[in-house]
């Protein structure tokens, strides 16, 4: 029932936005005002015109992505309360739970395994383990489903990896991997926590064995929040999970736009063959790298039901310094040469038309102040861009802060509309990204601050 209202309700609103953009207009007159009887070329002259053309043609470059959005929030029901088990837990294959960390917050390490180690046992699981990746030692407790793994100082991969990559890389070495091929991993960053749904998603997905790869979504508005405009900023990041991420592995098995970098579940034999060794480009976003390389070599991929949780950066810089991160980090991708062009065409279109946002964004000066002659299917695509990207925060909203309004409309509305005036803030955090990022160092690894509050999530 749930996704049928919200189904009726993204219709609605789309039809509402085109008729407010006057793309359908009610009245004749409506769109008299945009039609001028000067010459384009007499007014603004070549170049000038050709630059304003330009400008609205780069608006549609986010075009193809906004498709698969919608897609994917429509014919898929995003509102079950619960992922049943398709199969004993005690039949399912060994899982290793793998952790990537530094090792600068070693206690946030310590607690968070503990927490998910429960969940793992909660939901029944038997054939499981959980490793920890570090730089620098932890010193975790022994206990038989828990192992350490300290990466030398030394250590350098064939390629040059760097960072998380040069970690990831070294746990599937010989003498250092302990799983067989027909396992599965299942990669966590330092702070992620499961949930028995996501729990019960992975172990269908492993039992069903069709695909190799498989993702989830991650909420990130769970337990105490520390930054409220950062949280409800990511809730578009929950609602693109949920949309473009479901749609494009649902009905195509493929990572067209890529994936990202947490609850990531591999096959063991795919995933030392694709390897996370592919030099200093695929270090910066190494996730999306080893996707578009899996990509290329046929492997097939699938989504994962159930949801991971959290934290958004406490801090503005640490979201800024995140976005221009994997800016940066997809840049690198998108122009790799060991990726063949037809395996990132939609990746680098969802690429450039990040990298353009500071030439888009000016169009709402220029719509008004240099108009153009109107022309129906251009204007109704670019206020159906609109009309998506603003549907994504209420999305985002209601899957984040389902736990926290399902008894309370008033405080539903109340995030739904904070998530709505955060939508400047982004616009321009992710423009400042932009230009830092294509103008700055890109061989630089950010990662995001955590501290004690991180423990609140528990």
């Amino acid at each position: 029932m749930k996704h049928v209202i919200h189904v009726a309700s993204f219709f609605c609103w789309l039809v509402l936005f085109e008729v407010i953009c006057g793309t359908i207009p009610l009245f004749s007159q409506t769109r008299s005002r945009y039609i001028s009887t000067a010459s384009l070329i007499d007014r603004y002259g070549y170049f000038g015109t050709l630059i304003l053309y330009i400008i609205r043609v780069a608006s549609l470059l986010v075009l193809p992505q906004c498709i698969f959005n919608m897609l994917g929030l429509v014919l898929f029901n995003g509102f079950r309360e619960k992922v049943r088990l398709k199969a004993a837990p005690l039949l399912a294959p060994l899982v290793c739970f793998r952790v990537v960390t530094r090792g600068d917050y070693p206690e946030l390490v310590k607690q968070n395994v503990n927490y998910n180690m429960t969940k793992c046992r909660e939901v029944g699981m038997e054939n499981f383990f959980f490793e920890v990746v570090t730089d620098k030692a932890i010193c975790l407790p022994g206990k038989p489903r828990l192992r350490e793994v300290i990466v030398p100082s030394a250590y350098r991969t064939k390629s040059g990896a760097q960072f998380k990559s040069r970690a990831l890389q070294y746990c599937l070495e010989d003498g250092v991997n302990i799983l067989q091929d027909d396992n599965w991993i299942v990669h966590l960053d330092e702070e992620t926590l499961l949930t028995n749904n996501s729990i019960c998603g992975i172990l269908n997905f492993c039992e069903d064995g069709k695909h190799q790869f498989g993702q989830g979504v991650i909420t990130y508005a769970n337990g105490d929040i520390v930054n409220w405009i950062t949280t409800l900023s990511d809730s578009f990041r929950v609602a693109d999970d949920m949309g473009k991420l479901r749609f494009q592995f649902r009905f195509f098995h493929k990572p067209l736009f890529g994936w990202k970098g947490s609850f990531v579940v591999t096959q063991v034999g795919a995933e030392r063959s694709v390897s996370f060794d592919h030099g200093r480009e695929g270090s910066i976003a190494e996730d999306c790298f080893f996707s578009m390389i899996a990509f290329r070599d046929g492997y097939t991929f699938d989504f994962i039901e159930g949801e991971m949780l959290e934290k958004s950066p406490f801090t503005f810089w640490d979201f800024l310094q995140q976005r221009k991160r994997w800016l940066q980090g997809i840049f690198l991708t998108v122009h790799a040469k060991q990726i063949p062009t037809r395996n990132k065409i939609l990746l680098g279109l969802s690429f450039y038309a990040w990298a353009s946002m500071p030439v888009t964004t000016m169009q709402m000066y220029l719509f008004h102040a240099f108009p153009l002659p109107p022309c129906f299917i251009f204007d109704f695509l670019v206020a159906f861009v609109a009309a998506v990207n603003l549907y994504m925060y209420i999305y985002g909203v209601l899957k984040s802060f389902s736990h926290k309004y399902r008894h309370s409309p008033g405080r539903l509305c109340l995030y739904m509309v904070g998530a709505l005036l955060t939508i400047p803030f982004n616009i321009c955090i992710e423009n400042i990204a932009v230009i830092w990022g294509m103008l700055g160092n890109k061989n630089g690894f950010y990662v995001v601050k955590k501290d004690e509050r991180m423990i609140s999530m528990l």
